[in-house]
């Protein structure tokens, strides 16, 4: 098993390859059901406190993890869910 510092390191690798700077189109259908859950997931991630170290993404650059909040971001507008979402996180966070 691998500890927090060593998955950070692979982590971090993968994203310094070669390429992974490279802009791709990506054309896809899903549900709004999908698009919720994943931009759920997506904040929960950039949120997450893993063992104190941060989560998956804390060896991400500042600048990818704004990218990826505005990715989520343009699917809720996309999908008409911006205004659920914010109900949704308001009700979550009252408990």
């Amino acid at each position: 098993m691998l500890t927090t510092n060593e998955v950070g390191q692979v982590f971090d690798t993968i994203l310094s390859s070669p390429g992974m700077n490279d802009a791709v189109r990506i054309d896809m259908r899903i549900s709004r059901k999908n698009v919720l859950l994943l931009t759920h997931v997506i904040e929960q991630g950039l949120t997450e406190k893993g063992e104190g170290k941060g989560g998956l993404f804390a060896s991400a650059p500042e600048e990818s993890r704004q990218e990826l909040r505005d990715i989520s971001q343009d699917f809720l507008d996309k999908a008409g869910l911006t205004e659920l979402s914010e109900k949704l996180k308001s009700l979550a966070s009252t408990k």
